[in-house]
């Protein structure tokens, strides 16, 4: 796996939960980046959502006029078809 490349920036954080993390020996970088890496991924799984909504809608539409395609095959927990 290659190393990613990095970027300084500046952050304006509390300055006394800055000065606890130090002293408690906390990678104040590490936490910024993982904390920013969760939050672009819900933004990315949000907007993606956003953006396929009337897809899921139309899909769901559909099932609903006209039952699920592979319905009689799809097996269900403790039954032998989903329909049954």
């Amino acid at each position: 796996m290659s190393a990613r490349t990095k970027r300084k920036t500046s952050l304006t954080l509390d300055a006394e939960v800055l000065d606890r993390a130090k002293d408690l020996g906390i990678n104040v970088s590490a936490v910024a980046e993982a904390a920013l890496i969760k939050a672009v991924n819900a933004a990315r799984r949000e907007k993606w959502l956003a953006e396929n909504a009337g897809a899921f809608a139309a899909q769901s539409d559909w099932h609903e006029r006209n039952g699920h395609p592979l319905a009689d095959i799809i097996a269900a927990p403790g039954r032998s078809s989903w329909n049954s």
